[in-house]
């Protein structure tokens, strides 16, 4: 049974990484044949404008690059929050310390953030400059055998250096992004070809992004994975992964706007089901929000092909099934009732 779910996790990993690979390389040509077009219109030779056309496709797919990579990283400020002494919280030090040892990674440094969101996230590249961030939310909600299910989650994201993975992953995106968020600078020097990249762009991130999500998701489950072998059984991640979700579905809109730039790299996605209408003075008289019926279908879409984590309810039965076959399978009724 287990040996199937990895199986499955590995092919559908595999298949989005050569996806990727299409869709990325379908991308570049399409870029490079703004430039062709453009100077076939005036009036070059194809053969010519074929050749010609691939300095300027790499020039602003670099300068992209560029730009993009000097942008402020909204993350960092994950990393930022004030690091706990050992003498605060010795127990959470003390889990961290042996799950660390289990999955054969370095110690983390352990941050908590002041929010009662239940945050639960790891921030670095390197193994050796990890930050562990828990929220005060999280720490409340937890019983101990779920807070080390939820760390030995978040680092067996560091065993199997995810943040690297997905960051490589993510350079179609952020030049494909790019060619859409900065049309005001692009713009500048000709109106044409800003639009017709913006165009180009907008296809390429809608694309590589609906995949990069799978991919995102096969990690979480795979990470779901590690930490269960680390417990030994899926049920104390099963009973966390519950008592968080339940805990974020309370937590007013207010408080997650403020973490959303980290929503992505927490164990659970920090946002309310966005399929419900949104609070307006439309429903002060029991009307709905303008356009509802058509902006419902696109938001439940936008979710599905963009969401960066596994439903919770696809999370537990992958935990089910995993432990069909010990002596103590998880059950729904092991699952802390919330």
């Amino acid at each position: 049974m287990r040996a199937t779910l990895e199986h499955s996790l590995v092919v559908r990993m595999v298949f989005s990484v050569v996806l990727l690979g299409v869709a990325t390389l379908g991308f570049i040509t399409a870029v490079w044949g703004v430039f062709v077009g453009l100077l076939v219109f005036f009036r070059v030779s194809l053969s010519n404008a074929m050749t010609i056309a691939t300095v300027p496709m790499a020039s602003v797919l670099l300068a992209i690059a560029v730009l993009e990579w000097r942008s402020p990283r909204t993350i960092e400020r994950a990393g930022a929050e004030t690091t706990v002494d050992s003498s605060e919280y010795p127990e959470l030090e003390a889990t961290v310390t042996r799950v660390a040892a289990i999955l054969d990674v370095p110690t983390p440094t352990i941050v908590v953030s002041e929010t009662p969101v239940p945050e639960a996230l790891v921030v670095g590249f390197r193994p050796s400059s990890i930050r562990l961030v828990l929220s005060t939310g999280t720490l409340a909600t937890l019983e101990q055998d779920e807070l080390e299910a939820v760390v030995a989650h978040e680092l067996a994201h560091v065993k199997n250096r995810d943040a690297m993975v997905m960051t490589v992953l993510s350079l179609p995106t952020v030049l494909a992004s790019g060619l859409v968020y900065r049309w005001n600078e692009t713009s500048r020097l000709d109106l044409t070809i800003a639009t017709l990249l913006a165009i180009v762009g907008l296809a390429g991130m809608i694309i590589t992004q609906a995949i990069i999500s799978v991919c995102a998701r096969t990690r979480e489950l795979a990470a779901d994975r590690a930490a269960a072998n680390v417990r030994g059984t899926g049920a104390p991640l099963a009973s966390a992964l519950q008592a968080l979700d339940q805990e974020i579905q309370n937590t007013p809109s207010t408080d997650l706007r403020e973490v959303q730039s980290v929503s992505a790299l927490s164990i659970l996605p920090l946002e309310s089901d966005e399929s419900e209408p949104p609070l307006t003075h439309w429903e002060d008289g029991g009307i709905e929000p303008p356009l509802w019926s058509i902006r419902e279908p696109l938001i439940q879409l936008r979710m599905r092909l963009f969401r960066t984590h596994p439903t919770t309810t696809e999370r537990l039965e992958r935990l089910v099934a995993m432990e069909q076959e010990s002596a103590q399978p998880v059950t729904q009724k092991d699952v802390r009732s919330r």
